[in-house]
C-alpha cells in the first residue's frame, strides 16, 4: 500500500486502493463475467480498457491483495487471475453501487438486470454468490444449492433480456 496516505479515513483509504473506474470494472468483470485471463479482460469489456491501463491495474490489484495471478495450467504463457477473499468481500459494495446507479442514472435493462436481481435478493443472495466466488477463485467448496447457481441465474437473466431486445427489433 502507498506509504504516503493522506488520512486514516476509511473512505479515503478505500479510494486509495480502488479509486479509479478501471479497478472496479476489472473486479466486476471477474465477478460477474468470470473473466480471468488478460485477453478476456481486455476484449470482452463494454468499456474498452487499453492494454497498458489493464496491465497497470492488474498489477496494482495484485499488490493490494485484491486478486492473485498464477500460471494457467492449460497454457504456459498465460496467467490466470483470481479474486482473493479480500476481493470477494467487495461484492456487496458493487451490488450497492449498482443499486444506486439503477435508481439515479440512465442504465440499460440488459446491463442492469444482474444488479436488479442482486438488489432484490439482498444480503442472502450476496452471501450465496460470494460462496460461489470462493469456490471458483479460491477452491473452497461451497454449500450445494438446489437449482441453478447465482451466477447461472444472473447470466440467464442477462441473456433473456438481450434475446428479447433482439427479437423486438
Amino acid at each position: 500500500m502507498n506509504e504516503q496516505i493522506r488520512s486514516g479515513c476509511p473512505i479515503n483509504l478505500t479510494l486509495e486502493v480502488l479509486g479509479d473506474k478501471w479497478s472496479l470494472l476489472i473486479i466486476r468483470d471477474m465477478m460477474f463475467g468470470n473473466r480471468r485471463h488478460f485477453r478476456e479482460l481486455l476484449t470482452k469489456s463494454e468499456e474498452g480498457i487499453s492494454s497498458n491501463i489493464l496491465a497497470d491495474r492488474l498489477k496494482t490489484l495484485t499488490e493490494q491483495g485484491i486478486i492473485t495471478r498464477a500460471d494457467d495450467p492449460t497454457h504456459k504463457q498465460k496467467g490466470i487471475y483470481s479474486l482473493t477473499e479480500r476481493g470477494i468481500t467487495l461484492l456487496p459494495v458493487l451490488a450497492q453501487m449498482a443499486a444506486w446507479g439503477r435508481k439515479h442514472l440512465p442504465v440499460t435493462e440488459a446491463l442492469s438486470i444482474r444488479a436488479q436481481l442482486l438488489e432484490e435478493g439482498g444480503p442472502k443472495l450476496w452471501a450465496e454468490f460470494q460462496d460461489e466466488l470462493r469456490e471458483t477463485h479460491l477452491g473452497i467448496r461451497a454449500r450445494k444449492r438446489k437449482g441453478p447457481t447465482v451466477s447461472e441465474t444472473l447470466q440467464k437473466a442477462y441473456e433473456d433480456v438481450v434475446r428479447r431486445k433482439a427479437q423486438a427489433g
